[in-house]
C-alpha cells in the first residue's frame, strides 16, 4: 500500500492552477502512483509465489485520502496493511506526518467502536537501497549519453531535494541527513564521474529555509563558470509539478532564456523505470519475507519533537511485525532477483 502526502495551500490556489495548466491541467502523480504500484504487485507475486497482495494508494491532502483508503482496505477484507512510504527518505513533514494522520484514524476508530480488523506494518524510509542509487544513476548516465562526449564528466549534477524550514531542521529532522545519503549511494555507484552539489527547491514565505536553493545554486555556477549542469530529482520517486514545472520550466527553460550560455538539463525521473520497479518489489518482499518489522530508527522521536501524536506513532508502527499465517508457506523465503 503506498501512502504519499499532497498539499496545495489555500492561498497559493491560483498560482498552483496556473502552473498545472502549463504542464498538461492537473498532476501526473496519481497516474504513476497506480501504474508503479500495479507494476510491483506483479513483481512481488513473482518473487513471493501464493502471496494473495493488492495495492492501494492514499494521500494527505488529495483523493483518495489515506484515512479512505484504511477504510476501503478494511472493507475489501484485507487481512494485513503494509503502510509503504514512498518518500525515500523520512521527513517529519512527509512520512511522519502521513504515519501520523494514520495512526490518529485507527485510534479514532477504535474510540469509536469499530476497530480495524487488519494489522499493519511500516515501510518507513529506504534512502539507501542499492537498486535505488541504481536506478538514479541509468537515469543520470542515459542524460549524459545524450551530450557531447567532451563535456561528458564537465557536467555538474545538482541533485535537488524538496527543501524544509529550518524550524523542523533544528528540531533534528533526519530528512537533509537521509536525502545526503542517497545522493552519496548513487555518486558510488557512479564511480564519482562527475562534480556534485545537493541543493533544495520550493521555498515558500518568508521565514528561513534549508539551502543553497536550487535556483541560487544554478545562477551562482554559471556565474562561476560552470555552465554545464544536470538536475537530478533525488527526492521525488515520480514527476510532479516539482518536476514538471519548477525544474523543467523555471530552471531549466526560463533560467536559459536568462543564462544563454549555459546549458542546463534534467535526467528523467524514476516513475516507471524497471530498476525502479524491482527496487520496490524486493523492499516488500523483503519486509514480507522477514517479518515486517521497522529498523530501530523509526522508534526514535527528534530531540526537539513536540508534536504530541509523534511519540504514540512511533510506538505503534515500530512495535508491528508481520503475524503468522498471513504469508503462504511457499513464499517463506524471498526468490532472488533475475535482474
Amino acid at each position: 500500500w503506498y501512502q504519499r502526502r499532497v498539499r496545495v495551500a489555500k492561498r497559493r490556489t491560483p498560482k498552483i492552477i496556473e502552473q498545472y495548466n502549463k504542464i498538461g491541467g492537473g498532476s501526473p502523480i496519481k497516474m504513476w502512483s497506480e501504474r508503479q504500484g500495479q507494476l510491483m504487485v506483479e513483481r512481488v507475486r513473482e518473487l513471493c509465489p501464493g502471496v494473495d497482495i493488492s495495492n492501494y494508494i492514499g494521500f494527505s491532502y488529495a483523493e483518495p485520502l489515506n484515512e479512505d483508503a484504511l477504510d476501503k482496505m478494511e472493507e475489501d477484507g484485507i487481512d494485513h496493511c503494509v503502510a509503504f512510504t514512498q518518500y525515500p527518505q523520512y521527513s517529519c513533514s512527509t512520512t511522519g506526518a502521513s504515519f501520523n494522520g494514520l495512526y490518529r484514524h485507527i485510534v479514532k476508530r477504535q474510540k469509536e467502536g469499530r476497530p480495524f480488523n487488519m494489522t499493519f506494518s511500516a515501510i518507513d524510509r529506504w534512502a539507501t537501497e542499492p537498486l535505488l542509487a541504481r536506478a538514479f544513476a541509468d537515469l543520470i548516465r542515459e542524460q549524459l549519453d545524450k551530450v557531447d562526449p567532451k563535456l561528458r564528466n564537465k557536467f555538474v549534477l545538482l541533485f535537488s531535494a524538496h527543501s524544509l524550514p529550518m524550524s523542523v531542521v533544528n528540531r533534528g529532522d533526519p530528512y537533509p541527513q537521509e536525502v545526503a545519503a542517497t545522493v552519496q549511494k548513487v555518486m558510488e555507484e557512479l564511480g564519482f564521474s562527475n562534480p556534485w552539489r545537493l541543493v533544495w527547491q520550493s521555498k515558500v514565505g518568508p521565514s528561513a529555509w534549508l539551502g543553497a536553493q536550487t535556483d541560487d545554486a544554478i545562477k551562482g555556477l554559471v556565474k562561476n563558470g560552470n555552465k554545464n549542469i544536470m538536475l537530478v530529482p533525488i527526492a521525488f520517486t515520480s514527476d510532479h509539478i516539482e518536476t514538471l514545472f519548477e525544474m523543467d520550466i523555471e530552471y531549466v527553460a526560463d533560467m536559459k532564456k536568462e543564462m544563454p550560455e549555459a546549458n542546463i538539463m534534467r535526467c528523467g525521473s524514476l516513475n516507471d523505470h524497471p530498476v525502479f520497479i524491482e527496487c520496490i518489489s524486493q523492499l516488500l518482499a523483503g519486509h514480507l519475507t522477514t517479518g515486517g518489522k521497522t529498523i530501530p530508527q523509526m522508534g526514535l522521536r527528534c530531540p526537539m519533537c513536540t508534536n504530541p501524536t509523534c511519540g504514540p506513532m512511533r510506538g505503534f508502527f515500530s512495535s508491528r511485525s508481520l503475524p503468522s499465517g498471513v504469508l503462504p508457506n511457499e513464499c517463506s523465503e524471498m526468490k532472488q532477483s533475475s535482474g
